[in-house]
């Protein structure tokens, strides 16, 4: 029997990582410690990219939200560079919304990650997109590049965690970034100047692209300057880590979140795991630390296929706020253990197997 564990991040109280191990312990608890558990924590292009892609193994000085000077990890594995611009340009570096200056915010250290990937050997760069402190449409980022001649063969790919259009990315995000009414309107005339910038100088049209808006427009930025594709950020990990693979002919997928609400069946990671698991025929367990009350598994449309059986757990719901926020670990395993053995075949328990 294998099961795989392959959630996104509980944001602010457990990495994917965790939450995965946490889920494969109670899955053993409940199978018996013969049973194969698959860990593979994902992502969707924003924040935890890195780490679900393998971690950083490498650090660089790059220029920080606010032009200070900071550390910023990313990984190179063989000629696969992974950035994650959170991790150079990203609003908690800044200090939140309260201590940023979303008008002065710069892209330009995500910039000097990339080009520094590609001076140590990188053919192909994967950036994650998420979390950002900037709206400034990703040109400090191309600045800090110059020249791009120097990047010339090389394939980026950018990880999108939502699909926002270009010039919306300041009235989008911009509130979450410390912008005033004032200053978004600042900022989206100056994304509407770098359309008309990127059109003349590299003869692309940012304006339409999908997803080109993703932190700040730093992904349509790249789109221009270096003809980076634009892809949704669930299926570029999914297909990084073999999920796919992984969950084909599998007897029970577990994945989950934070938190569960409308955005998590568009482009999210459970609503992706959960069209991989139905067109593999695999039944799926949801574990989530808490849930817009309006929204349920009912919500999400499947793809035409006969949908296999799903179960959601919500730890706040089950366990109380308390518990799911103070011991979030313990409470995903206990969950998951439920979920196994509501999922899965009496056969399958520990008891039926004569312990574990």
């Amino acid at each position: 029997m294998r099961v795989v564990a392959c959630p996104d991040k509980f944001r602010g109280t457990a990495s994917a990582a965790e939450v995965a191990a946490a889920i494969a312990d109670g899955v053993r608890r409940q199978l018996g410690k013969h049973v194969e558990v698959v860990c593979l924590p994902v992502a969707d292009g924003g924040e935890g990219t890195l780490d679900a892609l393998g971690g950083p193994n490498r650090t660089s000085l790059v220029i920080g939200p606010l032009r200070d000077r900071i550390e910023a990890g990313w990984r190179l594995d063989g000629e696969v560079a992974i950035v994650e611009m959170a991790c150079a340009s990203g609003l908690l570096l800044a200090g939140g919304a309260e201590g940023n200056d979303p008008l002065a915010a710069t892209t330009a250290g995500t910039g000097e990650l990339i080009a520094e990937a590609v001076a140590s050997g990188a053919r192909r760069v994967v950036v994650g997109v998420g979390g950002s402190a900037t709206t400034d449409g990703g040109l400090g980022a191309l600045d800090a590049m110059s020249p791009l001649a120097r990047l010339a063969g090389v394939s980026v790919v950018v990880a999108c965690d939502v699909r926002t259009r270009f010039c919306d990315a300041a009235h989008i995000f911009g509130p979450q970034k410390g912008a005033s009414p004032p200053q978004i309107e600042l900022l989206t005339r100056r994304l509407e100047r770098l359309v008309d910038l990127y059109r003349e100088r590299y003869d692309v049209d940012v304006s339409e692209m999908r997803g080109a808006g993703a932190a700040g427009g730093l992904a349509g930025g790249l789109a221009a300057g270096l003809r980076a594709e634009l892809a949704p950020g669930f299926d570029v990990v999914a297909a990084e880590v073999g999920l796919p693979d992984a969950i084909d002919g599998a007897d029970l997928v577990i994945t989950g979140e934070g938190r569960l609400d409308a955005s998590s069946f568009d482009g999210k990671v459970v609503g992706g795991v959960l069209e991989i698991a139905a067109e593999a025929g695999v039944p799926v367990g949801v574990v989530v630390g808490a849930r817009d009350p309006d929204t349920d598994l009912a919500d999400w449309c499947p793809p035409a296929v006969d949908t296999p059986a799903t179960s959601l757990a919500v730890l706040s719901e089950r366990y109380g706020a308390e518990r799911s926020m103070g011991d979030t670990l313990a409470a995903v395993r206990d969950a998951a253990a439920d979920l196994a053995a509501s999922l899965l075949p009496a056969s399958a328990s520990v008891d039926q197997q004569g312990g574990g």
